[in-house]
């Protein structure tokens, strides 16, 4: 499978705008000859809303008609997309990340882990379990921005079976180091492709810092933008390389697999509940 990155920027509250964008740039991509194209956070909607209340009104669920366009667009080009936007779920609203193909929506995602920023202070954690879905092929598993810097997110979709992690995000000033390192090393560390699509742009006086990145299961870098400006990234991306999780480095002598080599009976104490206070009071 051919990949895509569509780093772009995003304007806050102007759904009708932004998915005209993400349109333009899937016909880009597909024209390319990708079958996937990853898109920022909240690329529907934006991100630095200042209360639940004024986002409230940029907010859909996966049923509307946001979700629906994106869905047309798939289904015209023969091509998938992964996405972010605000979901609304009744009163609560999620960050939320969809994977749309021809055939209409695969599946969405919640977001677990969520930073004091942006529109995360007042969104509803995740309450859905990890899933992987397959679009052409590939087994994907959806995680957003924050969710990267906890590892234990990544490991799951890997024992979910995942060949590709796709990360939409909103990496600000920060977030140097998660985008230099931290996406390498959990493509790595799961053996995995892992693809990380960082907006560019400024809201509110947040600017994001692009650096959108695409790892292979060894944890190199297939392509990179290391700027923060618009861009589109491509890579190829093989379903066996992710699933061959043994690496024999020197037949009979030097082997790893940093699934099978794992000690789940020591790792007790990651699924205690704690009590430490979260930023915001939350």
């Amino acid at each position: 499978m051919k990949i895509a990155a569509a780093q772009m920027d995003i304007l806050l509250g102007n759904v009708d705008r932004n998915l005209a964008a993400m349109t333009d740039r899937l016909r880009e991509t597909s024209a390319a000859g990708a079958t996937l194209t990853l898109f920022p956070e909240c690329a529907v909607s934006g991100y630095c809303f200042d209360s639940i209340d004024e986002a409230r009104p940029f907010a859909q669920p996966v049923s509307g008609p946001a979700v629906q366009h994106m869905v047309s667009a798939c289904r015209e080009l023969g091509t998938h997309a992964v996405f972010g936007m605000l979901e609304a779920d009744g009163e609560r609203l999620f960050n939320t990340a969809v994977l749309a193909g021809p055939q209409g929506v695969i599946g969405s995602y919640r977001k677990v882990h969520l930073p004091y920023l942006g529109a995360d202070r007042f969104t509803t954690p995740g309450d859905r379990p990890f899933a992987v879905q397959e679009a052409a092929g590939v087994k994907i598993g959806m995680n957003i921005c924050y969710d990267a810097g906890l590892p234990e997110a990544a490991r799951c979709l890997a024992l979910l079976g995942a060949d590709l992690i796709a990360l939409p995000t909103n990496w600000p000033p920060g977030a140097e180091c998660v985008a230099s390192f931290v996406i390498n090393t959990r493509a790595m560390e799961n053996a995995v492709y892992f693809a990380a699509c960082n907006r560019v742009g400024t809201e509110r006086g947040f600017r994001f810092i692009g650096s959108s990145r695409i790892c292979a299961p060894n944890g190199s870098t297939l392509a990179s933008a290391d700027h923060d400006q618009e861009a589109i990234l491509y890579a190829e991306i093989d379903p066996a390389v992710a699933r061959n999780k043994r690496v024999n480095r020197e037949p009979g002598r030097h082997a790893i697999d940093r699934i099978a080599d794992r000690r789940p009976e020591m790792y007790g104490l990651l699924t205690q509940p704690h009590s430490l206070p979260r930023p915001g009071g939350r």
